[in-house]
């Protein structure tokens, strides 16, 4: 068909129909006409031409033009679309490099191959305007709650319509349980991501997502919407249990109680929607000890030891409160560690008084062992609190006179001992760490025990540059999560005490040694990351 012969006022018709069905500009509709017409014109007129094609917003009018550019002469490549200055002399007048010569050129016929070739062209450019549209429309509603229709099931995935403006996915590991939809059916969803893709979906939708929860009582709690009540922690076994652990900032509200609601009628409506999953209501509170009894609920604790640099914690219970507090597949103690991210050790009263007499008596021989005394001795050190020997040697002598039958002479001899058997251990380290063949460099550097630096040579470190190498994690140890289980990785100094802090400085010591740190700018660097740290935590105080 030829445009010129074509109802003009129906581009802009269609244009404005294809719109308002996409919720996008018309002029972005009439922009894809244009280019497709212009793609049209140019297998007709030449595939080298810059053919442009402007559709007139009132009347419909599309024209065609030819554009050519001033350039030099040594720079001509495209005599269709480029001429020189000479050249261009015959049009313009004092043309000058870069101007554009713009001249009309006849309306093509558009025959069925390019007809259908503009369709492609306005139907892609319509696609990606719609997608662009969708991703702004919602890209600042990730972490909000919307409610879709089902449209189909793709191998366990479902589709979703977002009430007429778009389509999301609700993955099969992000439905709960073994939810089933059908089409049409009404779902509520947390919006978890959006991202631009050029293909599929942009929009993911989630059932599973412990902030989903959290969403839900905002809607039912108003205490929780007006800021009255706070969610500290969420964690969650989907379909199955639920852990909550909630705040009041008013002393006259209960925020256990203001999340049941009357006769359970809110946590019933999130229970509802959730599928049933059963949901413990916890009271939050900043000591982490105190924090952790209330997230093994229902189970009662009777000691909770705290190791904060290895993040993990140790609890005990009654022998007969074992279960309970591991729950059915360990599911109890598995909410309560993510609920308060530290890594949870249970035993029962039973386990932990065998544990102490195994550490009592192996502390005992080894004082026996190593200070030539008797057992009686050795255990009244052991009960004064005495853990090893660097403890017995450099101990203040008060602390040791307070031992009954302990005078200075003889607190003197235990020190003297003491110190004899680990300068002893220490040069039989240093002697083994020589024969492995350790440089002098890692001798002189500070901060490594003898003992330490034997370690480090049966671990292949026999260098400063081999310690400056190391990871922090290598040296001090850590946990390393794969398919959701984690393991525990030994470092090679952590069984002398050395944190992930102490070993990061240290080898930050090593670098700056070796003269691969300039101290100058690591400290510029560190004020740098203060000064834009300080806003974000103020606003966050």
């Amino acid at each position: 068909m030829a445009i010129t012969s074509a109802n003009q006022l129906e581009l802009l018709q269609t244009a404005e129909a294809v719109a308002r069905e996409k919720m996008i500009d018309p002029g972005l509709v009439v922009e894809a006409m244009e280019e497709s017409l212009a793609r049209a014109a140019k297998s007709r007129y030449g595939a080298e031409m810059d053919i442009r094609v402007s559709i007139d917003r009132k009347t419909g009018r599309a024209t065609f033009t030819r554009v050519r550019t001033v350039v030099e002469d040594e720079e001509l490549e495209n005599y269709q679309a480029e001429f020189t200055v000479a050249q261009a002399r015959q049009y313009m007048e004092n043309p000058e490099v870069g101007d554009t010569y713009v001249e009309e050129v006849p309306p093509v016929e558009l025959g069925r191959i390019a007809a259908q070739s503009a369709k492609q062209v306005i139907l892609q450019k319509v696609r990606e305007a719609e997608r662009d549209r969708q991703f702004e429309e919602y890209k600042d509603k990730v972490g909000t709650i919307i409610n879709a229709t089902v449209k189909r099931e793709e191998f366990g995935n479902v589709v979703v319509d977002l009430n007429g403006r778009g389509e999301a996915s609700l993955r099969r590991n992000e439905k709960i349980g073994r939810e089933s939809y059908r089409p049409n059916d009404r779902v509520r969803c947390y919006i978890k991501d959006v991202r631009r893709e050029t293909r599929g979906h942009q929009i993911f939708l989630s059932r599973t997502a412990p902030e989903f929860m959290a969403e839900l009582f905002k809607m039912e709690v108003p205490e929780i919407y007006e800021g009255i009540i706070e969610i500290k922690a969420v964690a969650r076994d989907p379909g199955s249990r639920a852990k909550i652990a909630v705040v009041s900032f008013d002393n006259s509200i209960d925020p256990v109680g203001a999340c049941v609601g009357m006769r359970g009628s809110r946590v019933q409506a999130v229970v509802n929607e959730l599928q049933g999953e059963k949901i413990d209501i916890i009271p939050w509170n900043e000591d982490v000890p105190t924090f952790l009894v209330n997230a093994l609920q229902p189970a009662e604790v009777s000691k909770v030891v705290l190791d904060e640099d290895a993040e993990r914690i140790e609890v005990v219970v009654p022998d007969e409160q074992l279960s309970l507090a591991i729950g059915r597949r360990g599911q109890n103690v598995r909410l309560a560690s993510q609920l308060t991210g530290l890594d949870i050790d249970i035993m029962t009263e039973s386990d932990e008084s065998a544990r102490r007499q195994k550490e009592f008596e192996e502390r005992t021989k080894l004082f026996v062992q190593t200070l030539d005394v008797d057992e009686f001795f050795a255990q009244l050190l052991v009960a004064e609190g005495f853990t090893n020997l660097e403890e017995v040697a450099y101990v203040e002598i008060d602390e040791l006179l307070v031992i009954d039958g302990v005078d200075e002479d003889t607190a003197g001899e235990l020190q003297a001992r003491a110190r004899d058997y680990l300068e002893a251990q220490a040069n039989a380290a240093i002697e083994r760490a020589r024969e492995l063949g350790v440089e002098d460099s890692l001798f002189a550097f500070e901060g490594l025990t003898p003992q330490m630096i034997q370690a480090l040579a049966e671990d292949d470190v026999k260098t400063l540059e081999d310690f400056a190498t190391c990871a922090d994690w290598e040296l001090a140890g850590g946990w390393t999560t794969v398919n959701g289980e984690r393991s525990k990785d030994d470092g090679t100094l952590e069984p002398f005490g050395v944190t992930l802090e102490a070993a990061q400085d240290l080898i930050m010591t090593a670098r700056i040694t070796l003269g691969w740190v300039d101290p100058a700018e690591l400290a510029a660097e560190e004020e740098a990351e203060g000064e834009e740290g300080a806003p974000a935590e103020e606003a966050e105080a």
